[in-house]
């Protein structure tokens, strides 16, 4: 058995793990020629491949036992992930990219708020002083472009920051149980939700590389590096950890296809980024108390 400390540890290096894996979305993005919709569906499809892949592989023919063992609240945690999901892209596609990346980044306050009423769980100061620089930094990277927002692409990327809080204080609800199969479900789901609106047999062999790349190293692993990580470390610290994807998203579409970010995008990465090394590196006594201790 490794200790509390460790234990927290192997967490924060797997969501951080998870974190650069979800970053590369835009690289991904960029490089694939299909549309939002079929990209999604794909991405979706090749996902949940690989996870129940990693399910087969890791339970060894105890594979219906371990997707039973899920429960109900594997069962929310595959739709609300799905429903995460398409909220983000549909705000996205309604309101301002800036509106977006704001609301995304309050997702560790949510998950504070949830876990407190759910589970018990009263974080650290350091790990709430950490939240607030970083969504100080994803609103100095946002700022020159918030104007004009929509409401309704606000409020699906409200949604999304809420689906996304409860997916993570489910999963840290049950730590005993792998939520490996509710992960790969929830890929199932996207590609299932997004259906009608995309072409599957358009796309070339070429982008049908890329998109199964896409699916992979990104959707995929990134689930199931969160599916492992996010118990092992308070909700919020989990959450907290997941906002590197905003600045290591703007850092790998600036290194691979030469787009230099403004000025206020690299500040605000800075701020997000010393915001978790912060966090991860200052020095307290426990952590957390909740029920689970």
């Amino acid at each position: 058995m490794l200790s509390q400390t460790k234990t927290a540890w192997l967490g924060t290096f797997i969501l951080a793990a998870s974190a650069v894996c979800y970053s590369t979305a835009g690289f991904f993005t960029r490089l694939a020629e299909a549309d939002s919709w079929t990209m999604l569906f794909w991405r979706g499809i090749v996902a949940g491949i690989f996870l129940s892949i990693m399910v087969g592989w890791r339970e060894r023919g105890h594979v219906l036992r371990s997707v039973r063992a899920i429960g109900r609240d594997g069962l929310l945690i595959a739709i609300f992930s799905a429903l995460a999901t398409v909220c983000f892209l549909s705000g996205m596609r309604l309101s301002t990219i800036a509106d977006v990346m704001v609301i995304d980044a309050t997702i560790p306050f949510l998950t504070a708020g949830l876990a407190w009423l759910i589970l018990g769980e009263r974080e650290d100061r350091i790990t709430f002083a950490a939240t607030i620089a970083a969504v100080a930094g994803v609103a100095v990277m946002a700022g020159p472009a918030i104007a004009g927002g929509r409401l309704p692409g606000d409020l699906l990327a409200f949604a999304m920051a809420l689906f996304m809080s409860t997916v993570l204080v489910f999963i840290r609800r049950n730590p005993g149980i792998s939520m490996l199969p509710a992960v790969a479900l929830s890929a199932f789901l996207c590609a299932l939700l997004v259906a009608p609106w995309a072409h599957p047999l358009a796309v070339s062999g070429a982008d049908a590389v890329r998109l199964a790349l896409f699916g992979t190293t990104q959707f995929g692993m990134g689930l199931l590096l969160l599916s492992l990580g996010t118990p092992l470390v308070s909700a919020t610290r989990g959450a907290l950890i997941g906002t590197l994807q905003t600045p290591l998203g703007t850092l790998w579409v600036w290194l691979v296809f030469g787009e230099q970010p403004a000025a206020a995008t690299l500040a605000g990465g800075i701020i997000v980024l010393a915001a978790v090394v912060g966090d991860i590196v200052m020095p307290r006594g426990r952590r957390i108390v909740s029920h689970a201790d």
